[in-house]
């Protein structure tokens, strides 16, 4: 059987060469990806981390894990879904866990979701507990708890952090599984580019300010509906932010500020591309790249100024859009030779490497909800049965595709780029919101306060999002009870600034549209 490597980074957005960024180094996600079939189009079920996890973790979306906040665990406010992770357990794998897999807290019962899902207890890094304290040198030589926190790694506690640790801990398990009769599933939840952007300060070098653009659209478009709005609350309560006074809820953040979460942003994203880089340099040297699936994907977006929004909450591309590619041993990629290295670290302060292309794409819109049938499928086992409607009952079953098809090519040497028929595919992405207007909690508001959920439809032509009234006690939308829409097309907006929406009828559209 093959072995499972799934990847799990924190608000990461597409801002990867391989995804066509050009000011962004990341060399070892562009390497994986070259090796892998990656998917253009691959969407979040909620834009938010506990939400998003629960859904894409159990293979339901969020309606059916009735978690849109971070207050309930599904198996006993929904029911006892299975997760990803667990049917690979119940099918004699090792399971294992590795820094932010499961949202920690009371979405996974405090426990990561354990013993369901892991064969033992998850690994958490001990340099965790500083990621929010006073930890980032300010210019007045004191320390403070700021949005953008370069540091020196000497100087930090523990001299170390929360990913390098991960990236360690995870080489020791596959050091140990090398050797192992059974075949293992090992999650990796890596913590950058997350809030706050504590990485090696070395990394901002890459990005000298004076390279740095600010979003191509950082206004607030005039057609936007207050609703759709998310206010970036969390940014706003960092040290750094708070000694700028920003209006709320709509800013702007001053144009050189701006800048600078830009640069901090993307210098993060490169020192995670080391952190995959080393793992998958240890999966090579271990000699388990030609027996593992590497999966690697984000749990939703960051918006980092477009429409004059930071952060994710929201129904947009910018924070429902994430990375999603499959490297299968001999499917996308021939197998290794012997002493052949597939995955050889690479420096991104090497400015020499070459920009790879990925190795297989497919443009299809697809959901995050199917990566549970789709790694499934892969590793050989039997892919969940789709979910009757509704589905609180069946412990095992799945709401999204199996994308297995896509790896079916008949040559290597063929055009990359796969058929098939893109009118039909739709990826849907929800939002909830306490009230019309931005307010405090409108980023995330807990499930009793939700008066509105945004339900959002993206296609390859357009993104048609209709908010509605939403009754948190019974769960139920209303599609009768529309506050607002929105609706860009792809091809002539496809930042999403030009609201098309004007009344069209648009309830009984989304009603013919839904799943």
């Amino acid at each position: 059987a093959l072995n499972i490597l799934l990847i799990i980074v924190d608000d990461l957005r597409p801002s990867l060469g391989c995804y066509g960024d050009k000011l962004v180094r990341s060399p070892n996600i562009d390497q994986l990806a070259s090796h892998s079939l990656l998917f253009q189009n691959a969407f979040a079920q909620q834009a938010v981390c506990a939400p998003s996890r629960v859904s894409f973790l159990t293979g339901r979306r969020p309606d059916t894990t009735r978690l849109y906040d971070f207050n309930s665990y599904w198996r006993v406010h929904a029911g006892n879904f299975s997760t990803i992770p667990q049917y690979f357990k119940e099918n004699g794998y090792v399971t294992m866990s590795v820094g932010k897999v499961f949202h920690p807290g009371i979405t996974s019962n405090h426990t990561d979701d354990s013993p369901y899902s892991w064969s033992f207890p998850p690994y958490h890094p001990s340099s965790e507990k500083y990621e929010n304290t006073k930890t980032c040198r300010g210019p007045d030589g004191e320390l403070h708890a700021n949005l953008l926190c370069p540091v020196d790694v000497v100087d930090v506690p523990e001299g170390t952090l929360p990913d390098k640790q991960s990236t360690e801990q995870a080489i020791q398990l596959l050091e140990k599984m090398k050797t192992s009769a059974s075949p293992f599933f090992l999650a990796v939840g890596y913590h950058k580019p997350h809030i706050p952007f504590r990485y090696p300060k070395e990394f901002q070098k890459l990005y000298p300010l004076e390279n740095i653009t600010l979003a191509p659209d950082s206004e607030v478009p005039d057609g936007l509906p207050p609703v759709a709005y998310n206010p970036w609350m969390d940014i706003r309560q960092r040290e750094d932010v708070q000694a700028l006074n920003i209006s709320v809820p709509y800013g702007p953040i001053p144009v050189e500020f701006q800048r600078k979460i830009r640069q901090s942003y993307f210098a993060s994203v490169s020192y995670l591309d080391t952190q995959v880089g080393r793992l998958l340099s240890a999966l090579d040297d271990l000699q388990l790249a030609n027996s593992t699936i590497v999966a690697f994907t984000s749990d939703h977006g960051w918006a980092l100024g477009e429409h004059g929004e930071w952060a994710k909450y929201s129904n947009f591309d910018v924070a429902t859009h994430v990375p999603l590619m499959f490297y299968v041993p001999g499917r996308t990629a021939s197998l290794p030779e012997a002493g052949e290295k597939l995955f050889p670290y690479l420096d991104p302060f090497d400015s020499a490497s070459e920009l790879m292309e990925p190795g297989r794409q497919s443009m299809d819109l697809v959901e995050l909800v199917s990566l549970f049938p789709t790694l499934a499928g892969l590793a050989g086992l039997q892919v969940p049965p789709r979910c009757p409607v509704p589905s609180f009952h069946v412990e095992l079953c799945r709401e999204g595709k199996n994308l297995l098809k896509h790896f079916r090519f008949r040559d290597l040497e063929e055009d990359p780029y796969l058929p098939g028929n893109p009118r039909e595919l739709i990826a849907y992405s929800q939002y909830p919101r306490p009230a019309d207007f931005p307010q405090w909690n409108s980023d995330k508001p807990s499930l009793k306060d939700i008066k509105i959920m945004g339900y959002s439809i993206r296609t390859i032509d357009y993104r048609y999002t209709v908010w509605v009234g939403f009754n948190p006690d019974e769960f139920l939308a209303n599609f009768s009870d529309i506050h607002a829409g929105e609706l860009y097309f792809v091809d002539s907006d496809p930042l999403q600034d030009h609201n098309m929406y004007n009344d069209s009828q648009g309830g009984d559209l989304f009603q013919l549209l839904m799943p």
